[in-house]
C-alpha cells in the first residue's frame, strides 16, 4: 500500500496555496510532530500513555486528511501497546518523509 507523499502536498497545497517556503514549513511541521508522536508509542510504559500517543498522532494525521495515518493510529490507540503495531505507522511517516 502506498501511503502517497504527494496527497500531503496536494492537501497543503490547498490549504494555504502554492507558496513553496510555507509548504516545506507544514510538512517539515508535520513529520516533526508525527515522527515525536510516533517516539512517544515507542516510549509508552503503560497504555495511557500508549493510547494518549495514538489519539495524538490519530488527530493529527486527520487535520492533515491523511486518512490511512488516521484509521492506523485510532486502531493502535484502541489495542495494547506492542511493538509490532508500530512498524506500519513508521511505514508510512518514512514515506511521507522520503518526498
Amino acid at each position: 500500500m502506498s501511503y502517497m507523499p504527494q496527497e500531503l502536498d496536494r492537501l497543503l497545497a490547498e490549504a494555504v496555496g502554492g507558496s513553496p517556503a510555507i509548504l516545506a514549513a507544514l510538512r517539515a511541521d508535520f513529520l516533526g510532530s508525527a515522527m515525536a508522536q510516533l517516539a512517544a508509542l515507542e516510549m509508552a510504559d503503560n497504555v495511557d500513555s500508549w493510547r494518549d500517543a495514538a489519539h495524538k498522532l490519530q488527530g493529527l494525521a486527520a487535520s492533515f486528511g491523511l486518512n490511512d495515518l488516521m484509521w492506523l493510529a485510532a486502531a493502535t490507540a484502541r489495542a495494547k501497546p506492542s511493538p509490532a503495531l508500530i512498524a506500519p505507522i513508521r511505514a508510512m511517516l518514512n514515506e511521507l518523509s522520503q518526498h
